[in-house]
């Protein structure tokens, strides 16, 4: 599985620099439909992400109420159940797009996947695709990215944990 997820992560194009809503819409582009993008309130006992399929669109249902990169990681689980073909196999409507996304009619939604279960090769499967996209994005930035500035107290840090500062230019220490 690992390396068949790599392959698909490979193959993918990413914006640079990378952004998952960016990433969202072009992935849309790809497949010549509509992704939308629904922030909700967590609610208790529900599942922090879900990919609804109706007839014209799919839509990620995610936390609003979480951090960034958490919401980040979110989208990129759900962008990958479309990447690897989950929705297509997917159940019916469960009671948590119901909770979620009570203005749609069960009938118009076609197929739900929710992220609760994590033993389900599926759900492995996703976070596994979401994981390597946000690898290869760090790879990719860490290339392009200049150093950090030495922060200001890292003199006295290294003074007070040991670690030797290198010597001031022209200065003998020995």
């Amino acid at each position: 599985m690992w390396q068949r997820c790599q392959r698909t992560v490979d193959a993918l194009e990413l914006p640079t620099p990378f952004d998952a809503t960016v990433f969202v819409g072009m992935l849309a582009g790809t497949r010549g439909r509509p992704i939308e993008l629904v922030p909700v309130s967590s609610a208790r006992d529900t599942p922090c992400g879900l990919l609804v399929t109706t007839d014209r669109a799919d839509c990620i249902v995610y936390a609003a109420d979480t951090t960034a990169l958490h919401q980040q990681h979110i989208l990129l689980h759900e962008a990958a159940h479309l990447i690897c073909g989950h929705h297509e196999t997917a159940a019916a409507a469960s009671a948590a797009a119901q909770v979620l996304l009570p203005h749609l009619s069960a009938s118009l939604v076609q197929r739900v996947l929710g992220r609760t279960v994590y033993t389900e090769p599926q759900e492995q499967e996703a976070e596994l695709v979401a994981s390597l996209i946000l690898t290869r994005t760090a790879q990719a930035a860490g290339s392009t990215r200049p150093a950090p500035p030495p922060h200001p107290q890292r003199a006295r840090l290294d003074r007070l944990f040991g670690t030797p500062e290198a010597p001031a230019p022209g200065r003998a220490d020995g």
